[in-house]
Protein backbone atom coordinates (compact mmCIF):
# COMPACT_ATOMS: atom_id res chain seq x y z
CA UNK A 1 0.00 0.00 0.00
CA UNK A 2 1.54 3.56 -1.13
CA UNK A 3 1.09 6.20 1.97
CA UNK A 4 1.54 9.66 2.64
CA UNK A 5 3.62 10.32 5.42
CA UNK A 6 2.26 12.99 7.62
CA UNK A 7 4.79 12.97 10.60
CA UNK A 8 8.41 12.01 10.65
CA UNK A 9 8.74 8.22 11.28
CA UNK A 10 12.40 7.40 11.67
CA UNK A 11 11.99 4.23 9.85
CA UNK A 12 10.54 5.05 6.79
CA UNK A 13 11.07 8.81 6.27
CA UNK A 14 10.11 12.27 6.41
CA UNK A 15 7.00 14.41 6.47
CA UNK A 16 5.42 14.55 3.00
CA UNK A 17 7.28 11.40 1.39
CA UNK A 18 4.95 9.07 -0.30
CA UNK A 19 6.47 5.59 0.83
CA UNK A 20 5.16 2.01 0.03
CA UNK A 21 4.54 0.05 2.99
CA UNK A 22 2.27 -3.47 3.98
CA UNK A 23 -1.38 -3.30 4.50
CA UNK A 24 -1.43 -4.26 7.35
CA UNK A 25 1.32 -2.08 8.69
CA UNK A 26 -0.48 1.31 7.33
CA UNK A 27 -4.14 0.17 8.35
CA UNK A 28 -3.25 -1.12 11.93
CA UNK A 29 -0.33 1.62 12.75
CA UNK A 30 0.28 4.49 10.55
CA UNK A 31 -3.42 5.58 9.52
CA UNK A 32 -5.06 5.16 12.92
CA UNK A 33 -2.09 6.71 14.93
CA UNK A 34 -2.36 9.61 12.05
CA UNK A 35 1.28 9.60 11.11
CA UNK A 36 0.40 8.54 7.72
CA UNK A 37 -2.89 9.14 5.22
CA UNK A 38 -3.84 7.15 2.14
CA UNK A 39 -2.29 8.07 -1.00
CA UNK A 40 -4.72 8.53 -3.56
CA UNK A 41 -4.72 11.26 -6.16
CA UNK A 42 -6.89 13.58 -3.92
CA UNK A 43 -4.22 13.11 -0.89
CA UNK A 44 -1.52 13.53 -3.41
CA UNK A 45 -2.77 17.00 -5.21
CA UNK A 46 -3.23 18.19 -1.69
CA UNK A 47 0.55 17.34 -0.61
CA UNK A 48 1.52 19.08 -3.53
CA UNK A 49 -0.34 22.07 -2.76
CA UNK A 50 1.30 21.82 0.91
CA UNK A 51 4.59 22.04 -0.12
CA UNK A 52 4.27 24.57 -2.52
CA UNK A 53 2.73 27.12 0.28
CA UNK A 54 5.46 25.72 2.58
CA UNK A 55 7.88 26.76 0.05
CA UNK A 56 6.71 30.10 -0.98
CA UNK A 57 6.25 31.04 3.47
CA UNK A 58 9.45 29.90 3.91
CA UNK A 59 10.93 32.10 1.25
CA UNK A 60 8.99 35.13 2.51
CA UNK A 61 10.33 33.88 5.63
CA UNK A 62 14.16 34.32 4.14
CA UNK A 63 13.66 37.56 2.57
CA UNK A 64 12.03 39.05 5.99
CA UNK A 65 15.19 37.47 7.49
CA UNK A 66 17.93 39.28 5.14
CA UNK A 67 15.52 42.44 5.39
CA UNK A 68 15.95 42.41 9.53
CA UNK A 69 19.86 41.63 9.01
CA UNK A 70 20.50 44.95 7.19
CA UNK A 71 18.80 46.67 10.02
CA UNK A 72 21.33 45.10 12.28
CA UNK A 73 24.15 45.95 10.63
CA UNK A 74 26.11 48.21 12.52
CA UNK A 75 24.03 48.20 15.42
CA UNK A 76 26.38 49.44 18.42
CA UNK A 77 24.26 48.43 21.76
CA UNK A 78 25.46 50.00 24.84
CA UNK A 79 24.92 48.97 28.11
CA UNK A 80 25.56 51.27 31.39
CA UNK A 81 26.49 49.53 35.00
CA UNK A 82 27.53 50.46 38.18
CA UNK A 83 31.54 49.40 38.32
CA UNK A 84 33.45 48.33 41.80
CA UNK A 85 37.02 47.92 42.25
CA UNK A 86 39.30 47.18 39.77
CA UNK A 87 36.39 48.14 37.28
CA UNK A 88 34.52 45.01 38.33
CA UNK A 89 30.60 45.05 36.69
CA UNK A 90 28.17 44.84 39.51
CA UNK A 91 25.97 41.67 38.57
CA UNK A 92 26.29 40.73 34.62
CA UNK A 93 25.20 41.60 31.46
CA UNK A 94 22.40 38.72 29.78
CA UNK A 95 20.44 38.53 26.96
CA UNK A 96 17.43 40.30 29.18
CA UNK A 97 19.51 43.52 29.24
CA UNK A 98 20.28 43.20 25.17
CA UNK A 99 17.09 42.58 24.32
CA UNK A 100 15.73 45.69 26.26
CA UNK A 101 18.69 47.76 24.60
CA UNK A 102 17.52 46.46 21.45
CA UNK A 103 13.87 47.25 21.69
CA UNK A 104 14.93 51.43 22.75
CA UNK A 105 16.85 51.26 19.69
CA UNK A 106 13.29 50.29 18.28
CA UNK A 107 14.86 46.87 16.95
CA UNK A 108 12.39 43.52 17.99
CA UNK A 109 13.90 40.64 18.50
CA UNK A 110 12.85 37.63 20.35
CA UNK A 111 14.66 37.33 23.33
CA UNK A 112 15.63 34.00 23.10
CA UNK A 113 17.20 34.36 19.45
CA UNK A 114 19.98 35.88 21.19
CA UNK A 115 22.85 33.63 21.31
CA UNK A 116 25.29 35.34 24.25
CA UNK A 117 27.17 31.71 25.64
CA UNK A 118 27.21 33.32 29.02
CA UNK A 119 26.59 36.45 30.48
CA UNK A 120 28.94 39.27 30.16
CA UNK A 121 30.40 40.01 33.01
CA UNK A 122 33.73 42.72 32.29
CA UNK A 123 33.29 46.32 30.63
CA UNK A 124 34.31 46.43 27.33
CA UNK A 125 33.04 45.95 23.57
CA UNK A 126 31.64 42.37 22.91
CA UNK A 127 30.02 40.57 19.03
CA UNK A 128 26.86 39.14 19.66
CA UNK A 129 25.02 36.91 17.08
CA UNK A 130 21.21 36.80 16.16
CA UNK A 131 19.50 34.06 14.94
CA UNK A 132 16.97 35.83 12.90
CA UNK A 133 16.16 32.68 10.87
CA UNK A 134 17.48 29.14 10.37
CA UNK A 135 21.06 30.22 8.21
CA UNK A 136 19.82 33.47 8.57
CA UNK A 137 22.15 35.78 11.74
CA UNK A 138 22.90 39.14 12.03
CA UNK A 139 25.81 40.29 14.86
CA UNK A 140 26.09 43.89 16.78
CA UNK A 141 28.58 44.84 19.18
CA UNK A 142 27.27 45.01 22.79
CA UNK A 143 29.18 47.93 24.80
CA UNK A 144 29.39 47.52 28.48
CA UNK A 145 30.15 50.79 29.88
CA UNK A 146 30.49 52.18 33.52
CA UNK A 147 27.38 54.06 34.83
CA UNK A 148 28.11 57.79 35.11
Amino acid sequence: MQVILKQNVSSLGKTGDAVKVSDGYARNFLIPKGLAIEANFKNLSVLDHEKKMILLKAEKEKKSAEAMAEKFKGVICTIRRRIGDQDKIFGSVNAKDIHEALLSQSLDVDKKSIMLGEPIRELGEFPVTIRLSAGITAEINVVVAAEL
